[in-house]
């Protein structure tokens, strides 16, 4: 039998226009129209999250920047990103939906070539990751889905609370030992290259 069709409430999530729900599927249990293209929609969002964090990886491996740490660090959180964009397809598909494949838009970074920016914008992008999955959990209760609330706010919510507070510190820190906000660089991008805790965690782990 097909599915009721819901109207489309006003909303800032990244929900999938175009999304298609798998009739079919003989899983699906209670999962709202509007939930299952908001977790298509947040999928590919994630994924876009990733690229962006792995362009910026790549902008740090340059030969006239060379902060290989700084490097690791964003494709250390590029690779969480894409996990995350998976696990969230996973838990789609485990509740009978459907993902719409879509291009996934140029990360747009290309001219940030510093610390500051580049971490200004992850914070940027963790943020905006927040508010989506707190709306997401919200949504997901609001058309009596409790599973799916419960998902989103201990899978995707939950972790990004330590990452921000961890991009809040190192902001601070980048400030602090006079890191530029430009491709001219110094000495406070080698401090942070050599000695801040969070990045040579990354290589040393």
């Amino acid at each position: 039998m097909a599915e009721i069709s819901v109207k489309r409430l006003k909303t800032s999530l990244p929900i999938c226009k175009i999304h298609r729900p798998f009739v079919g599927s003989r899983v699906k249990q209670n999962l709202p129209a509007v939930v299952e293209e908001s977790l298509c929609g947040v999928s590919t969002m994630l994924m876009e999250i990733a690229y962006r964090l792995d362009a910026l990886a790549n902008i740090f491996e340059q030969d006239d920047i060379a902060l290989p740490r700084v490097a690791a660090f964003f494709h250390e959180h590029s690779a969480q990103e894409q996990a995350q964009a998976e696990a969230m397809l996973d838990y789609l598909s485990d509740r009978g939906g459907q993902y719409c494949n879509k291009d996934i838009q140029r990360p747009g970074c290309e001219e940030v070539c510093a610390v500051i920016p580049a971490l200004e914008l992850m914070l940027g992008h963790w943020k905006e990751e927040m508010a989506v999955m707190v709306e997401l959990s919200q949504l997901s209760k609001e058309h009596s889905d409790p599973h799916s609330a419960s998902v989103v706010k201990s899978r995707f919510l939950g972790p990004l609370v330590p990452r921000v507070k961890l991009l809040g510190d190192l902001l601070t820190n980048a400030h602090r030992v006079g890191c530029t906000i430009d491709r001219s660089g110094g000495f406070g991008e080698y401090l942070i290259n050599q000695l801040q805790e969070e990045l040579t965690n990354v290589t040393s782990g």
